[in-house]
């Protein structure tokens, strides 16, 4: 196992950085790209391990995607356009990707089989498994469909009426690719709003959905057209600088071209609550996806209650919260997150294992951890535990620690942001 010196003790962060590509955006690009029909243009992509196991699937699948500096160019046929993988399609450490094709595959009337690491294969797939299993697609794996590896053999599938038993964009993805191959009408129900990038996307992509409330209806037997995508930054990346910019006395950071999507700016909303000293310079022009600039500046925070239907709208920020949140006057709660469980890694108890390492005071809870503010903090070893937003947090950590601090399994952090590290370096004075 590698291990990394982290930068600490830090007096200030000064500087730009043009945040990378939306990892979420980058995959549906890919998928979007793939089930259509003619070319799809893309810039910005994130060229990130998760991202490139998205490509290679539907390189599998017979689709031609030309890849260089960011910039994709996919030849769409259409879902029918698809073909038979004469290989297993391996998906890496990326639950977004297995998630979201198994709705594409369910649909297809041949076989296909899904891996993916370690990771992937503890995290759970019935989810998934169970409502396309309703649809019609014959679906098996490991305990009953539970878990990876996954074997589909995809048909003709019915129309389907199901309420989300928990809040997640992944498993709305896929069944919302799944509808649009069905014979009708399919009506899916969430729980409370998560992220709208694959509705988004379809109207992007020349076809339809609509939205009555927490009910969204999706028609079956649509045709999509090739389109140009531009991927905003990702504000999943742009999070570890803000809070960075708010912690590190002395700071002034301004972070480029960064989504703005009402569904994912929990941690915007988190952190104005707590009296960070941000500013939104929104892009008028922006359609397809909102963006803009945001202007951070060192913070006087105090601490808040994080839960409720704010949590979807932030749940890959929490571990960043957590270490903001050390950082703040008095005590931070933070419920509802029983989803962070079934991350990469189980985020509560790892959040809060590491951050305790470096002297925080937290501790968790079922749902979530308290966090009591301010701590100083120390410095030692701590590990990514593969997870690079676990990675990334602790980077931002030691710049605060009195004390010299290594990483454990710092390369998971390329995952989403392969040049976090050089764009860490280049704000630091």
């Amino acid at each position: 196992m590698t291990s990394l010196k982290l930068k600490t003790n830090i007096t200030s962060l000064n500087g730009e950085i043009t945040i990378p590509g939306d990892k979420s955006i980058s995959h549906r690009s890919v998928m979007f790209g793939s089930i259509a029909h003619g070319e799809t243009k893309v810039s910005n992509f994130l060229p990130g391990e998760d991202c490139l196991s998205t490509i290679s699937c539907f390189r599998k699948l017979g689709v031609t995607i030309e890849e260089s500096d960011g910039q994709l160019r996919i030849i769409g046929k259409g879902f029918e356009g698809l073909i038979e993988p004469t290989e297993v399609l391996d998906v890496g450490n990326s639950g977004t990707t297995i998630r979201l094709l198994m709705g594409i595959l369910a649909g297809r009337p041949f076989f296909s089989s899904l891996v993916g690491d370690e990771s992937i294969g503890k995290r759970p797939m019935t989810r998934v498994t169970n409502p396309l299993s309703e649809l019609g697609a014959r679906i098996d794996g490991r305990k009953n469909g539970s878990f990876t590896p996954i074997s589909i053999r995809g048909g003709e599938l019915k129309p389907v009426n199901y309420q989300l038993p928990v809040a997640s964009a992944q498993v709305k993805s896929a069944l919302i690719l799944a509808g649009l191959q069905a014979d009708g009408q399919s009506v899916i129900i969430e729980p409370e709003e998560t992220r709208d990038h694959t509705e988004r996307m379809i109207i992007k992509f020349g076809g339809e959905i609509h939205k009555d409330n927490q009910q969204i209806i999706v028609k079956g037997g649509q045709k999509l057209t090739g389109t140009t995508i531009h991927v905003p930054g990702d504000i999943s990346s742009a999070a570890f600088f803000l809070v960075a910019g708010a912690i590190i006395p002395g700071s002034e950071v301004v972070l480029k071209n960064v989504g703005l999507n009402p569904t994912r700016t929990g941690i915007i909303e988190v952190m104005q609550k707590m009296g960070a000293d941000l500013k939104i310079v929104q892009d008028e022009e922006s359609s397809f996806e909102p963006i803009g600039d945001l202007i951070i500046k060192t913070s006087n925070l105090k601490g808040t209650v994080v839960e409720g239907d704010l949590i979807p709208k932030l749940i890959d920020e929490i571990p960043i919260i957590a270490l903001l949140a050390t950082q703040a006057e008095g005590t931070t709660i933070i419920k509802d997150a029983e989803e962070l469980k079934v991350k990469e890694t189980n985020r509560i108890d790892t959040v809060v294992h590491e951050l305790k390492k470096l002297g925080a005071k937290i501790e968790a809870t079922d749902d979530g951890m308290i966090i009591h503010g301010k701590s100083p903090l120390n410095g030692g070893t701590v590990s990514s535990h593969g997870d690079h937003r676990i990675g990334m947090m602790l980077a931002i950590a030691a710049l605060l620690c009195e004390e010299k601090t290594e990483l454990d399994n710092p390369e998971a952090i390329s995952v989403s942001y392969p040049n976090f590290f050089d764009h860490l370096n280049s704000l630091i004075n």
